[in-house]
């Protein structure tokens, strides 16, 4: 049995006005979380637009893991990730939120995490080694000033 759900969820042909409204799309997955039993620990979202193209980018932190989205506007494309562990199911999440929001056509695949040792994962098990010599390094700026890329 996986420890955890972990739902990817592609939306597209999201209708421009759902893009643009970043704080109802927070408030509606954080609102979704709780009606399934997931204790939410803080929020936080991000509109972007004045340096790049439209959208946004969001995360609600839950005891039991997370559920992040993000938005290209332009497209009308909304990337979900509903990880959970416990009890709480993904799906009644997901489910919360498409009665209350248009996400256009929908995709989801679940992928369990963490089986048990002594079970088979659905999931081909991969064993990589990368080369962390030519893996270029990045420092995130912390001063308080607004995020605009990478330090190298």
């Amino acid at each position: 049995m996986a420890k955890g759900r972990h739902l990817l969820i592609d939306c597209r042909a999201v209708p421009r006005s759902v893009c643009e409204d970043d704080g109802k799309f927070l408030e509606t997955i954080a609102q979704g979380a709780r009606n399934a039993g997931a204790n939410v620990i803080s929020q936080v979202r991000y509109h972007f637009g004045h340096n790049s193209p439209p959208g946004f980018t969001l995360a609600v932190l839950l005891d039991e893991s997370h559920c992040t989205a993000h938005c290209y506007s332009e497209t009308g494309h909304i990337a979900i990730d509903m990880f959970t562990c416990g009890s709480t199911n993904p799906w009644e999440i997901l489910e919360y939120v498409r009665e209350h929001i248009d996400l256009g056509e929908v995709s989801a695949t679940e992928i369990g995490r963490f089986y048990d040792v002594d079970e088979e994962s659905p999931m081909p098990v991969m064993s990589h080694t990368p080369d962390v010599e030519n893996v270029p390094t990045a420092t995130l700026r912390t001063s308080g000033a607004p995020f605009n890329g990478y330090n190298r």
